[in-house]
């Protein structure tokens, strides 16, 4: 996809959070409780950021990492195990039903499948309409604001009497765009949004999304593989290993100078990506597949794959100590050798122009 200069939205105070996760846990039971072998996926252990209000925040990782089930978590669709989740000052994870209804309606979230989000038996109208009928606005309005969305997202109005097999699939997710706004949110979670659709559709639902954002005075949260992608889209990322973040900061920062090894891994990865180093013996790619979430390996859990690790001399304390998030306002880090890893780097992983 070519690379395009991001506008930032006209949103008032950037540094003001919208959302607070903190120490957020999800953990789903895996076995037979009664034969005593059941055992916890811990999809999500442990995890603390801010989203910005007006900012796109990007979480990338590989598949499994818990990407998804942390963006649930967020607006409420997963119940955390433990943690708190505050969005706007108030605490999600305190409130009962009819309050949480209320609260999340300022949350909402596009899902990456567009064939499967989207009811086969409803016409767009009824889609599209559902949170505003949930909210009790009348049959009048309602078709008035479901005009009005559909031509926000580029799709005529004379596309509301028909069923969703009629589209496709970037029409579809345009559809699920409609029906996030139809709620007038304040953030989305987008899970994935573009990983079933061709290249050329994901620029326009890109740029659409960019649009809306500066129009709407929207915050996103994007949940994406696509780095490249990523660096159009967000204004910061977090790098997410085992369920726990690794490393998060400005996209500039953490793309021109990585300073965690696994995050150096994901930008080796991408074919568009190129990576400067001062021996060739640095791993071009991370070997095998992360360690199973109900065994987590102890001490920083990415050692068993850590190439920086062996580079080092495997020391001890990566296998006996878990490194906690550290560094500046602007990039933090988990990893016992970030100077280490400065040291023999020089900046480089970019997207190609």
């Amino acid at each position: 996809m070519p690379s395009k200069a991001r506008t930032p939205p006209p949103i008032v105070d950037r540094r003001e959070d919208l959302l607070q996760v903190q120490d957020l846990r999800v953990h789903f039971p895996s076995g037979h409780k009664l034969a005593g072998s059941q055992q916890w996926i811990r999809a999500v252990d442990g995890v603390t950021l801010s989203v910005m209000r007006g900012e796109t925040l990007a979480i990338v990782g590989e598949s499994g990492c818990g990407k998804t089930t942390l963006g649930r978590a967020m607006v409420m669709l997963q119940p955390p195990t433990t943690g708190k989740v505050s969005f706007g000052g108030i605490e999600l994870t305190n409130l009962r039903s009819g309050a949480l209804r209320e609260a999340r309606r300022h949350l909402q979230m596009i899902f990456q499948d567009p064939y499967g989000s989207l009811d086969p038996r409803q016409p767009v109208e009824e889609i599209v309409g559902e949170p505003l009928l949930i909210r009790g606005v009348n049959v009048t309005q309602r078709r008035e604001r479901v005009a009005e969305l559909l031509d926000l997202v580029g799709l005529g109005t004379d596309t509301a009497s028909r069923l969703p097999r009629e589209f496709s699939g970037g029409q579809r997710q345009r559809i699920g765009i409609a029906r996030a706004l139809a709620a007038d949110p304040k953030l989305i979670v987008c899970d994935e949004p573009l990983s079933s659709l061709d290249v050329s559709i994901q620029a326009q639902i890109v740029n659409l999304l960019l649009r809306l954002q500066r129009r709407l005075a929207l915050t996103y949260v994007f949940i994406s593989h696509d780095l490249a992608v990523v660096r159009q889209m967000a204004d910061r990322v977090a790098v997410l290993y085992l369920g726990t973040v690794v490393e998060i900061g400005e996209t500039r920062c953490l793309f021109e100078s990585p300073r965690h090894p696994y995050t150096v891994a994901l930008l080796l990865a991408v074919p568009t990506l190129s990576l400067h180093t001062p021996s060739a013996e640095v791993p071009v790619l991370v070997a095998g597949d992360p360690p199973s979430p109900t065994h987590v390996p102890s001490g920083c859990r990415f050692h068993p794959r850590c190439w920086l690790r062996d580079q080092l001399g495997r020391p001890d304390i990566c296998l006996s100590s878990n490194p906690a998030l550290s560094g500046s306002d602007t990039h933090q880090v988990a990893c016992h050798f970030t100077a280490e890893l400065t040291a023999m780097r020089t900046p480089a992983p970019s997207v190609a122009q």
